[in-house]
């Protein structure tokens, strides 16, 4: 990924600032799924090409990796790295925020801070 600023912010946002890569690393931290198909199920409707970019750019980036769960070669387990976990203060500054400031926001009952 080439940094079109050096700025920790802005940098960060380029990693993790589009509209669907902090709700799979919720998933995974929070309600710990770990396969293609778990991700599609999220409320919020993730589109299966999309859902694959993002997984290979997490990747690429080492917050995530994978491993075969099956024989089936395509068939991947993801799973946080130590760098991806690390992003769970963040996360959880995220949850503290919405739901003090964005009234209709709640937490789901499968998800804990």
């Amino acid at each position: 990924m080439t940094a079109r600023s050096h700025c920790p912010i802005a940098s960060t946002l380029d990693l993790i600032g589009d509209r669907w890569t902090l709700l799979i690393i919720r998933d995974m931290l929070y309600m710990k799924k770990r396969r293609f198909d778990e991700f599609l199920e999220s409320p919020e409707g993730i589109s299966t090409n999309i859902l694959s970019d993002r997984l290979r750019k997490l990747e690429e980036a080492e917050l995530i990796e994978k491993q075969p769960y099956s024989s089936h070669s395509r068939r991947m387990d993801y799973q946080l790295t130590e760098k991806g976990k690390s992003l769970q203060p963040v996360l959880r500054s995220m949850i503290k925020w919405g739901l003090e400031n964005l009234p209709a926001t709640s937490i789901p009952s499968q998800q804990t801070q």
